[in-house]
């Protein structure tokens, strides 16, 4: 599937396989490379704290999962009758304030673990704009629908963002030397920030990047995901219907770019074989109860022990 000349892509000298442990952190297609991991079976964590949207909230974070930060009441606050947490997304918010310092704690400890042993950590930078909370100076990860008189608006500039990579970077390095780092920019715009402000932002992130890959000796690759779905994705059509997150097709295309250059040849065989089991999962069959689906299902049972055979992590 080729939709104009192709981006070059850098690929990986340690790609991935199924025994790697992947750590899948950032804006919202950092979800949509999530669910592709796990479609296809892989050991994949996506966004214990939920959708982070910058890299100083990105920063944030796993400096909290490092550190093993315990959260506390002074942490969070409550609004419309639920707590959130300025760190998280509203994904983690609550009604109970316990269940939420427990998700918040649990989330952290998750991370910790997964970062020590991961293999690969992928960022997904969505934006440079942030939010700073005027009461406490601090920037946040998510507003939670407070008012915005209670914000100020900032753009962080390239050099800002370089320090904050640099600074993720160096920690995650520190407890896992041996971790591989895929850097991309969302394909998400964000244009409630406005059209020219948001190739700003992109600009700046996109800026701040390469400085940082060319800074470092160690391999740190980056993937061009923005510049894919707007140079080779040119067409509305590739779109969903809010006209600003990639369609399913978009996402699709951009994931076997991915493939292409990040994911080892005899690993992409196995994702066939996976591939084949889930879509025999989701068949239904107008009568289940046929000599011709039987078969069908004894078929697939055995597809699903032969690929457990090779990998013991997977389970459908």
């Amino acid at each position: 599937m080729q939709f104009s000349t192709p981006i070059p892509i850098v690929k990986s000298n340690h790609p991935i396989d199924y025994n790697s442990k992947i750590v899948s952190l950032g804006s919202c297609f950092a979800v949509n490379i999530g669910q592709k991991f796990d479609y296809f079976k892989y050991r994949n964590t996506t966004n214990p704290f939920g959708i982070l949207f910058h890299p100083l909230a990105l920063e944030k974070f796993i400096g909290y999962a490092l550190q093993q930060k315990q959260f506390t009441e002074s942490d969070i606050f409550q609004l419309n009758d639920l707590w959130h947490c300025f760190d998280a997304h509203s994904d983690l918010s609550h009604p109970d304030k316990e269940v939420l310092l427990n998700n918040l704690n649990q989330a952290c400890s998750l991370a910790y673990s997964e970062l020590k042993e991961a293999t690969h950590l992928i960022i997904t930078l969505g934006t440079a704009w942030v939010y700073r909370n005027n009461t406490s100076g601090n920037l946040v990860a998510n507003c939670h629908k407070v008012p915005q008189k209670e914000f100020t608006k900032e753009l962080l500039s390239p050099e800002t963002i370089r320090q904050s990579l640099e600074s993720i970077i160096a920690r995650a390095t520190e407890v896992n030397p041996k971790l591989n780092f895929i850097f991309t920019v969302s394909p998400v715009r964000h244009i409630k920030d406005g059209f020219t402000e948001n190739q700003w932002s992109k600009a700046n992130l996109i800026s701040a990047l390469h400085q940082t890959i060319n800074n470092k000796q160690q391999t740190i690759n980056y993937f061009p995901s923005y510049e894919i779905m707007m140079d080779e994705l040119r067409d509305y059509r590739f779109y969903a219907k809010d006209m600003i997150h990639p369609s399913a097709i978009a996402v699709d295309y951009i994931w076997e770019r991915f493939t292409e250059a990040y994911i080892a040849s005899e690993a992409q065989q196995t994702m066939k074989l996976a591939d084949n089991i889930q879509k025999g999962l989701s068949h239904r069959p107008f009568n289940p109860e046929t000599e011709q689906h039987q078969a069908f299902l004894q078929k697939l049972d055995e597809k699903i022990k032969t690929l457990q055979k090779q990998h013991s992590h997977i389970t459908f």
